[in-house]
């Protein structure tokens, strides 16, 4: 038997299926794994203090020896935000354009992995020999320049991942998508497509950016004092839209957020931004101008509590004041799930007196997404011609749809493959089935901490959030286990002490004769003193306030 035969395809997610942000899709053939991305997402409501989740590399760890390098689509936080978590226990090579390394190697120098991470410069024209599959790419049109797909070369057939994509024939920085590549690629016949699911429940097409930078521009003419522009800092075609607005209203302008000063900074320096000389300013600056001459560009579109926006909508920002009759136009839609904290800022913003231009794009005019529509994910499942169909990056009800999209353009309907994390699509001698799954999941970063809070400590944190703790502390006799001192009870984000006296001296008693009732019956293992009490003292705090706070029962021997 030949090894073609006996060897298998694995296509498998150890991020982004099913969730928007995190992505991180892999290919394995025999003893070759490809990575296509290396992302993080932000946390979810009920992952209380963790910062940023990212996905569970354990397989590839397991597997160091057969993953060839880590191919990167573009320089959103979502597909780059995990490299130096993953680079500090996966040292591999890692491919990207010249922009999208500019943003990793960023990342990587405040991490300190910058000298010995691997950084290997793609354009749409190289071909990369991974082991035994061959990477080639093809140009895409997203919101932030130098955005590629990937077409990998199996000894099972070609493989394609489009990154985020859209179809925009009039970009602002004229890199078209290259349609010709893409019909070349599905002449050859394509095994499977992996494609971008962000908008397939939006009908049509997107809009141009283009289209943006004339409504901005109207804006900043109308404005009569400072405009103030929030929006993603890695969106770099917006923020060409802004100075190109604010050159021709002939206002200067200022960049505040740590994140965003990074990336025009970046930006600009490798010549993805075109900023006249002498038109950036200092934060400290602005203050000296007419208020009709300054444009503010600042992070904060998401409403995130800690961003620029958001600390100038409660005046607590160092350098930047919102002043009554300032302009504010938020140039993004809210990520589900970030609508309320937008919501918030937006209210204070009001509060302050600032005009705001807020909501969907199709309403305002400043924002068009960086996803394509239905037309346009059919129009790339028309191009590739796949014989099987993956759609990911998007949230499952996104993904079903896709793939009834990809039904009603000619797909069989039994080779539309959804799948979660961890799920594999196996393929063998041309045919795809769905196979075992390999070990994954999320990873959730808390400060410095990498993995150490796990559903065990999230679970006490939300039981602390919700109805608080009780410490009851109790020193006992090592000679005859008489209770010496205590029961002292300690209450915190459960009741106000001083109003609840005689709920705490009750509970006080149930201990007290708890252990009087444990020591006759000669029970005096600590493990068993500390369960009885925390039952007791459960049942009655549930029956007289219906809350459960956490008790902690500490006992002592002198």
């Amino acid at each position: 038997m030949s090894k073609k035969n006996m060897d298998k395809l694995s296509i498998f997610a150890l991020g982004g299926v099913g969730e928007i942000g995190k992505n991180m899709y892999c290919v394995q053939y025999a003893n070759d794994i490809v990575v296509i991305d290396s992302g993080l997402k932000f946390p979810e409501e009920d992952m209380l203090g963790i910062d940023i989740v990212i996905p569970d590399i354990g397989y590839l760890v397991e597997n160091r020896d057969k993953v060839r390098g880590i191919l990167i689509t573009h320089g959103h936080e979502d597909h780059i935000g995990g490299l130096p978590y993953v680079l500090r226990q996966l040292n591999v090579p890692v491919y990207g354009t010249r922009l999208t390394l500019g943003l990793i190697e960023g990342k990587l120098k405040e991490a300190g992995l910058l000298g010995e991470t691997k950084r290997i410069l793609i354009t749409s024209d190289s071909e990369v020999q991974m082991g035994c599959m061959k990477a080639t790419f093809f140009k895409t049109n997203h919101s932030i320049p130098d955005s590629v797909g990937v077409c990998l070369e199996t000894p099972e057939g070609l493989v394609v991942h489009t990154g985020d994509f859209k179809f925009d024939h009039t970009p602002v920085n004229e890199q078209y998508a290259d349609l010709q590549r893409m019909a070349e690629i599905g002449s050859r016949g394509v095994l499977a497509l992996l494609s971008d699911s962000t908008n397939a429940e939006k009908a049509g097409f997107t809009p141009s950016e283009s289209v943006v930078g004339k409504e901005l521009e109207e804006v900043f003419r109308k404005a009569k004092q400072r405009v103030v522009v929030a929006t993603f800092a890695s969106n770099v075609h917006r923020i060409q839209q802004v100075i190109d607005a604010a050159v021709a209203t002939r206002r200067k302008m200022t960049v505040i957020g740590r994140s965003m000063v990074n990336v025009v900074s970046i930006a600009s320096e490798l010549g993805y931004l075109h900023i006249p000389d002498g038109m950036l300013i200092e934060p400290e600056e602005v203050n000296k101008l007419a208020a009709d001459r300054v444009v503010i560009l600042s992070t904060g579109s998401q409403g995130e509590p800690m961003s620029a926006l958001t600390r100038m909508a409660r005046s607590t920002h160092r350098k930047m004041d919102i002043l009554p009759g300032d302009t504010v136009v938020i140039a993004a839609t809210p990520i589900p799930g970030n609508e309320r904290y937008v919501g918030r800022t937006v209210d204070e913003l009001f509060r302050i007196g600032a005009d705001v231009i807020y909501g969907p794009g199709s309403v305002t005019g400043v924002h068009v997404s960086g996803h394509g529509s239905q037309e346009e994910l059919k129009l790339m499942i028309n191009l590739m011609r796949p014989k099987y169909f993956i759609p990911v990056h998007g949230e499952y009800r996104m993904l079903r749809q896709h793939g009834l999209l990809a039904e009603s353009v000619g797909i069989d309907k039994e080779n539309v493959f959804i799948v979660d994390i961890g799920e594999t699509i196996e393929v063998q001698n041309g045919v795809a089935r769905k196979g075992s799954k390999v070990p994954s999941g999320n990873v959730l970063i808390d400060g410095l901490g990498v993995g150490d809070v796990g559903n065990i400590v999230l679970r006490d944190r939300k039981l602390l959030s919700q109805d608080g703790i009780l410490v009851v502390v109790v020193t006992l006799s090592k000679q005859d286990g008489a209770i010496l001192s205590g029961p002292d009870i300690i209450s915190r984000g459960f009741v106000y002490v001083r109003e609840s006296e005689g709920l705490l001296d009750e509970a006080n008693r149930i201990v007290t004769s708890t252990l009087h009732r444990l020591m006759s019956e000669n029970v005096n293992e600590w493990a068993s003193l500390k369960t009885h009490v925390k039952d007791a003292l459960g049942r009655f705090l549930y029956e007289q306030t219906r809350r459960r706070p956490m008790i902690l029962p500490i006992i002592m021997e002198v």
